[in-house]
């Protein structure tokens, strides 16, 4: 019964060291501000998400500048991974320092990078934020309204998005119905159709009762 149990706990340190495992490699692509490509010594590429930081988004203000600032840092040079976890795209989540220097660390120096709150474990790196906006490095020197946290700039795009898909599906469904083409509650098809006449087409019949619901047997 103890190896049975043991067995597991064995396998999991195993596994758990494993992923702590430091890890050598070459940067031969950097995606933008956080994410870079790297090449190990036996031909294998790693997509690497630099843990703790964040950095603005491509289309961001500052967005192009950081992706520039975390090439000078890291293209073209052998560095190394602390692995932290890997994220549901697949990346490798890791501290990466390249000649002895933290890259995660710099990029949040040089104004580069915000600190990831959500998911930052180095309390240090706030002091270093804070440092950066102080001295108005990098992205702090921007319009007070170009300075936005990229996981604000994301939600705030997602939002959009959603309304502008709301806004054709509302388009696409009233381009089906035509005012005129039909007057009585009988023929429409459906309750969404017999609204479109309501308040498209001003058909206040279809409203009996005033309610601001019509056509009671077809909107139940």
């Amino acid at each position: 019964m103890s190896r049975l149990i043991l067995l597991p706990a064995l396998l999991l340190l195993a596994c758990c060291s494993a992923i702590a495992a430091p890890v050598t490699c070459k940067v031969v692509a950097i995606s933008d501000g956080d994410t870079l490509t790297c090449l190990t010594a036996e031909r294998t590429q790693i997509k690497v998400r630099l843990a703790e930081i964040d950095t603005p988004e491509k289309a961001q203000p500052y967005g192009q500048k950081s992706k520039a600032a975390l090439s000078a840092l890291v293209f073209g040079k052998q560095v190394t991974l602390a692995t932290q976890a890997k994220d549901r795209y697949g990346r490798i989540v890791a501290r990466v320092s390249a000649g002895g220097q933290d890259a995660n660390r710099e990029m949040v120096r040089l104004g580069a990078a915000w600190v990831y709150r959500q998911y930052s474990k180095d309390k240090s790196l706030l002091a270093v934020e804070a440092e950066a906006q102080a001295s108005r490095r990098g992205l702090w020197a921007l319009p007070q309204a170009d300075i936005v946290p990229p996981w604000e700039w994301r939600k705030a795009g997602k939002q959009l998005n959603q309304q502008v898909a709301s806004s054709k599906s509302v388009t696409a469904s009233s381009s089906a119905y035509q005012c005129g083409a039909k007057r009585y509650c009988k023929q429409m098809t459906s309750c969404a159709e017999a609204k479109y006449h309501l308040t498209q087409c001003g058909m206040a019949g279809l409203d009996r009762d005033g309610d601001g619901k019509p056509c009671e047997n077809v909107c139940n």
